[in-house]
């Protein structure tokens, strides 16, 4: 907590010295708490807090269509046929609703609980927090047979809610341009907004969604008529699948519509994803945790009645059935309790028992129409089982040696003598050679380091009790000290930077992908904490003369010489590919100095996306690979050949 300062003396504090900011004001000294950031990430929010206003019109039924433009200027309009935001006067705030709507912090038609019986936009800011962060936002509402407009600087108010022509149909259209006041950068990225419409659309099904991009004249339409069905064998499609057609359950439950597909694949990774008002509670919630017991005790009540496991032989847990699943598992209710204005966790109570009720009833049911399908599923099952058991042990004495209460850690390691895992780094470095060199140049106070030898094994394609019999893999456990998958304890955790350091070629970027998969696979904790970084270090030396500048893209090197080549001087190139051709100096002034590195964080804007690249990447299916490949080749940069 900030102190109180006084012009006069420290105890001369009142009512006077307490700063209250209204809506607008609050949201713009504050916005990531309302947003999340102002990089892109949070610039992207701006446009699905008013898609969502959309998309919730859709959900109660009265818009199918709802169209996004990104403008040639990074302007934003999102338009839909929906009812339109009404323009009459509002008897508490005496503007009219558009206005209120637009100003007024949690004032919306969500909190009635009668114009929406869901909504995705629970806390009623999201229109109110984008003008207030926009440098101009105009609103035309069409409705009652009149167009009507109005115009927002800053979040207020330069003309008054003005009818300006007739209409045919319904509906809202808003346009908006990001404050650069704000924001550290006003451009979108088509393909990360397409994915979460992509997203949303199939979560809506019948509903229509279209983003078109004027600079590059690119225009995507979404229309799923199967809903999360289509989701599932999209997650799917890279993978070999157990039953060809995804389990599909949808239900209403006392005012809760719950909808779960699901499907098996030949993989080893759970990639359950989860939705409240199409939401992505990306930390779960009781509607994945009754999901998740139902899921569990169907199984065993099966395998048990068609004998596929003996009276004698132990029950299926919980990590067993979800081997190799992918599933969506989507809830619509009328008043939601996130935790958070990113509603990354659902907290209402009765959907657990709802979930839980609804797929128990529907997945035996089709067991007993597709008992093949259940056999498949089962046999899957039972074969993790054998698998965790298999693994227990190896699993039990990386755990214990992970102890710090033991204090046996990897003799590999040269750990830090800061004890507080805030102020604590591992660099996880690729060889003795560049392990020696960052050993020398650390700071042995806060920065631990860890060499791994060659190349770890791809997590994407072994079983659990094969990926903890990997020596490299044991090591690296042991040394984060906090377990892996639903073992993993993130108050364990000894270091709260763990940054990946590897060369600057071929080799260098397959570890770090390695790694990459290891992480999100095993300890996605680790990235959603904001823990995982990738470190920078330099591809090229020019010196010239006694000046030495250190170049991190090849983009650079050529403005470098050619800045240089202007000026007549000659100069030095020395290209670096393993960290181990710099002496010790050299790695902790270019890429282990916390006051001249950069580090690149580990994020999961989509976890969707993440596990289709991952799967693709490392699994054992090679045609989506070669796809993937010759899609994305002319996007390579610093290719090493």
């Amino acid at each position: 907590m900030e102190k109180p300062v006084s012009s006069k003396n420290g105890n001369d504090y009142s009512a006077a010295d307490i700063q209250v900011l209204g809506g607008r004001e609050a949201v713009r000294r504050r916005p990531g708490m309302y947003i999340g950031s102002t990089d892109q990430r949070g610039l992207h929010h701006l446009v699905y807090e008013i898609a969502y206003n959309s998309v919730d019109e859709a959900m109660g039924g009265f818009c199918n269509r709802i169209v996004i433009d990104l403008h040639a200027d990074n302007s934003v309009t999102v338009t839909d046929n929906g009812r339109g935001i009404p323009v009459d006067v509002h008897p508490s705030t005496k503007k009219t609703a558009l206005e209120t709507v637009l100003t007024v912090l949690h004032a919306g038609a969500k909190f009635g609980g009668k114009t929406y019986q869901v909504s995705g936009g629970l806390h009623g800011v999201g229109s109110s927090v984008v003008n207030a962060l926009s440098e101009w936002l105009e609103v035309t509402v069409y409705r009652d047979g009149k167009k009507y407009h109005q115009r927002y600087e800053r979040g207020i108010p330069s003309t008054e809610v003005e009818a300006v022509g007739s209409a045919n149909g319904t509906g809202t259209s808003i346009s908006f341009l990001a404050d650069e006041e704000i924001f550290t950068t006003l451009e979108y990225d088509f393909d990360t907004i397409a994915e979460r419409l992509r997203e949303t659309a199939y979560l809506n099904k019948g509903l229509q969604i279209q983003i078109r991009e004027e600079k590059t004249d690119r225009d995507l339409t979404y229309y799923f008529e199967g809903g999360i069905s289509g989701f599932v064998r999209r997650l799917n499609r890279n993978r070999a699948v157990r039953h060809r057609q995804p389990i599909v359950i949808s239900k209403p439950v006392n005012n809760t519509i719950i909808e779960v597909a699901m499907q098996y694949n030949d993989g080893f990774t759970d990639n359950t994803l989860s939705f409240a008002n199409c939401v992505n509670t990306i930390d779960g919630g009781t509607h994945l945790t009754g999901f998740r017991s139902a899921l569990t005790r169907v199984l065993n009540d099966w395998a048990h009645r068609t004998r596929l496991l003996k009276d004698d032989e132990p029950n299926l847990v919980g990590e067993d059935v979800r081997e190799g699943l992918t599933a969506v598992v989507s809830v619509k209710l009328s008043e939601p309790q996130f935790e958070g204005q990113t509603k990354g966790k659902l907290g209402n109570i009765e959907i657990k028992s709802h979930v839980e009720s609804a797929v128990s009833e529907e997945l035996n049911l089709y067991f007993d129409e597709h008992p093949e399908d259940a056999k498949k599923i089962l046999e899957k099952c039972i074969t993790a089982a054998k698998a965790r058991e298999a693994a227990r042990k190896a699993r039990d004495l990386i755990i214990r040696k992970s102890s710090l209460d033991t204090g046996t850690l990897p003799g590999k390691l040269a750990d830090c003598s800061e004890k507080d895992p805030a102020l604590s780094e591992l660099f996880l470095v690729e060889g003795d050679s560049a392990g020696g060199s960052a050993k020398q140049g650390r700071h042995r106070r806060f920065q631990a380091i860890l060499p791994l030898r060659g190349k770890i094994l791809n997590v994407e394609k072994a079983t659990v009790d094969k990926m903890l019999s990997h020596e490299e893999i044991r090591t690296l456990i042991t040394a984060l000290g906090a377990g892996i998958d639903d073992d993993f304890e993130p108050l364990r955790l000894r270091y709260h930077k763990v940054i990946l350091m590897t060369d600057a070629d071929v080799d260098g970027s397959h570890i770090r992908t390695l790694l990459l998969t290891f992480f999100f696979r095993h300890m996605v904790e680790l990235i959603h904490r904001g823990y995982l970084y990738i470190a920078q270090p330099p591809l090229y030396r020019i010196k010239t003369g006694r000046e030495e500048r250190w170049v991190f893209t090849e983009q650079e090197k050529v403005e470098v010489l050619a800045g240089l080549k202007s000026k007549a001087s000659k100069s030095e190139l020395q290209r670096y590919k393993g960290l181990g051709e710099m002496s010790a100096e050299q790695l902790w002034e270019t890429t282990m100095n916390p006051a001249t590195r950069t580090l690149l964080q580990v994020t999961i804007e989509d976890a969707a996306k993440a596990d289709e690249v991952f799967s693709v990447l490392m699994g054992g299916e090679v045609p989506p690979r070669k796809a993937f490949i010759q899609a994305h080749a002319k996007n390579v940069k610093n290719l090493d050949i």
